[in-house]
């Protein structure tokens, strides 16, 4: 057995182990001084010694003292007495990561397939499983912002609500990166727990206002990893129509509309935050990247932490207590007499 580092883990118990027995020692003087007292006013005093003729004061002591340290040893187990250690390896919960997913019309260009919002959707549902550790939550944005789920353990709830996301979820038309980002700010709870935003846009911020938020963002200790979907080059916009079919969105003078990535705006905004920004790719690698960045900038001290623990031995003065209450019980107080005298 490791006798190392003993100690109480719960100290302030030890009063019980000191007071009680003092408390006892008294309650049985007074107890010894009545019943003397009661046999003075029930028998002369000549009569006394034999009425207490079989009455053992040894056995009477022993058994106060079986009780008195019973007592005792009831406070030495509240306390907890303790010696060696154990190690435990305790897992933090990971850190809050919340997904700003860009819905506009934009999203349904086919640069890459099955289209941008398919191959970003199917990109984070891949992310999730394979980080497996922390709270997520999904804020879809296009010309405003809305949060469809909030930061939760519940894995199913979130990949039904994100699956639910189409170009139908929010209807106000455009692209407004920073009302995306005050958003997902404010779904942020104040805990001391990582704070990080994945940003999923083609970047084409319409009302230019993501890189000054992102600033404030920064200023909060929130971190925002940039993720671009779709290519340089751009895609024609299709949209379904009324008939099944689909259109190509046009311009004020009937020109097809060509969406292209904007790396630029997205590589300021995650750089405003200490983030890094990352292409999607026709495969959704670019998620990938960035979810070894965010484990691997993880404190890995709040990830597994090793505990060094005593060693519960409250075991022991529990047996003893029950070994003297015992003993105690079967002690009586009277003593044998010679036959001559019985």
């Amino acid at each position: 057995m490791d006798f190392t580092h003993p100690h109480f883990a719960e100290p302030h118990w030890l009063w019980l182990a000191v007071l009680a027995p003092i408390g006892v020692v008294a309650l049985h003087r007074y107890a010894a001084w009545a019943r003397k007292k009661q046999l003075s006013l029930f028998a002369a005093p000549e009569l006394i010694g034999d009425l207490l003729r079989s009455h053992s004061p040894a056995r009477r002591a022993v058994k106060s003292v079986l009780l008195v340290l019973a007592i005792a040893g009831i406070g030495l187990a509240l306390a907890r007495p303790q010696w060696g250690e154990t190690t435990e390896v305790s897992q933090a919960l990971g850190e809050d990561i919340l997904f700003l997913v860009d819905c506009s019309r934009s999203m349904l260009a086919a640069d890459v397939n099955p289209n941008r919002l398919g191959r970003a959707k199917f990109a984070i549902l891949d992310f999730v499983q394979r980080h497996g550790r922390g709270r997520v939550g999904l804020v879809a944005f296009s010309g405003q912002a809305f949060l469809q789920c909030p930061l939760t353990f519940d894995y199913d709830a979130f990949r039904e609500a994100l699956l639910a996301v189409d170009e139908k979820t929010i209807p106000v038309p455009g692209t407004d990166i920073g009302r995306a980002l005050d958003e997902a700010s404010r779904a942020m709870e104040k805990t001391e727990r990582r704070k990080v935003l994945v940003l999923v846009t083609d970047g084409e911020d319409l009302e230019k206002t993501g890189i000054k938020t992102a600033q404030a963002l920064a200023e909060k200790g929130i971190v925002v990893f940039a993720v671009g979907v779709g290519t340089a080059a751009g895609s024609a916009i299709q949209v379904p129509n009324d008939t099944g079919g689909m259109d190509y969105v046009r311009d004020a003078d009937g020109q097809v509309v060509q969406s292209r990535l904007d790396e630029t705006t997205l590589t300021e905004i995650a750089q405003a935050t200490h983030g890094t920004y990352q292409p999607l790719g026709p495969l959704g690698e670019g998620l990938d990247v960035v979810r070894r960045r965010v484990e691997d900038t993880s404190d890995s001290a709040h990830l597994a932490k090793l505990r060094k623990l005593g060693v519960d031995r409250f075991h022991v003065p529990v047996t003893l207590v029950t070994a003297l209450l015992v003993l105690e019980s079967l002690v009586g107080t009277r003593r044998r007499l010679p036959k001559s005298q019985a």
